[in-house]
């Protein structure tokens, strides 16, 4: 797993927009692939108590009578163009990084457990600065159901919430969504990153040289690292983002007191809601979105 030195030089720009491109073209085939399964993770983790849905096989079922199949695409613009440029400063944030501790390392491109992990946090928190608002905007369109919608499309819900409440109501729900970028984004890039370089180490072979079935196993285990550490985080987060924005409205003082409340409640599996589908997601979500970040990079060129 070779990372040049860091440097400045036009092929360092180059490089950087190389991954930029393939890091966009990774996001698009990861909303493709899983929109539907976030849909309906959204609308389990977000129902009231008593809940609307039985489990993920009745949220489906319903989602589908109620709005018909493009239900499960509802909000899949602003993922689209969001998640898009989320990946992209991903991936360019976490090759960066990599490159720092690659020159740190007197150029050992073969990272330590911590650095891998400290490139994918920084990744995530580069992230974030993105993923808080579309994510936002999209988990808002997810939970409408019905004929009478409050947000016609995502323009128009960034329209209403930035009309009332200002920036800080398009970013609600940002200091937990760091939290979950950081640990989240430090054991997805650390899985993944830690499977490649081990599997270029074992077979003497470049990064470019690693078969399909390798990069999309690494990127499936990632998609479980992820999720399985952060999940009652991105139920909180889910719960804080669909929460009324006005302080006099609001079901939840913090994510803390989302946190209590939700334990006080629903105990430790209203932590736990749509995870199935979260998990039944995960692998070959991010099987794809690696994949497709790979195979760009090798049609784009490494340095």
């Amino acid at each position: 797993m070779s990372s040049p030195a860091t440097d400045k030089s036009p092929s360092s720009s180059n490089r950087a927009a190389k991954e930029i491109l393939a890091g966009s073209f990774g996001g698009v085939c990861q909303v493709f692939s899983g929109q539907p399964f976030d849909t309906i993770k959204v609308r389990l983790q977000t129902q009231p108590n008593p809940p609307i849905y039985n489990g993920v096989v009745d949220c489906v079922k319903k989602t589908i009578a109620n709005d018909g199949f493009k239900g499960l695409y509802k909000g899949t613009v602003t993922p689209l163009v969001g998640i898009g440029a989320c990946v992209s400063i991903q991936f360019a944030t976490l090759e960066h990084v990599k490159r720092l501790f690659t020159q740190q390392n007197n150029g050992n491109p073969n990272l330590t457990l911590s650095q891998l992990y400290m490139a994918g946090a920084a990744s995530g928190v580069a992230n974030s600065i993105v993923s808080g608002p579309v994510e936002h905007i999209r988990t808002r369109l997810q939970v409408q159901t019905g004929a009478t919608l409050q947000y016609k499309g995502p323009l128009d819900c960034l329209r209403q919430i930035y009309s009332k409440h200002g920036i800080a109501g398009v970013y609600k729900g940002q200091a937990i969504t760091l939290v979950r970028e950081f640990q989240g984004y430090g054991a997805y890039f650390l899985m993944y990153e830690y499977i490649i370089q081990r599997a270029c180490q074992k077979h003497e072979v470049a990064r470019s040289q690693l078969s399909t079935a390798q990069v999309m196993g690494a990127g499936g285990m990632a998609g479980y690292a992820m999720w399985a550490t952060v999940f009652p985080v991105d139920v909180v987060k889910s719960k804080l983002q669909t929460d009324a924005i006005g302080k006099g409205d609001r079901k939840y003082a913090s994510a803390l007191d989302c946190f209590r409340k939700t334990l006080a409640a629903e105990g430790i599996r209203g932590l736990y809601k749509g995870f199935v589908p979260c998990m039944l997601r995960a692998a070959p979500v991010n099987a794809i979105t690696f994949l497709g970040f790979e195979l760009a990079m090798n049609v784009l060129g490494r340095d």
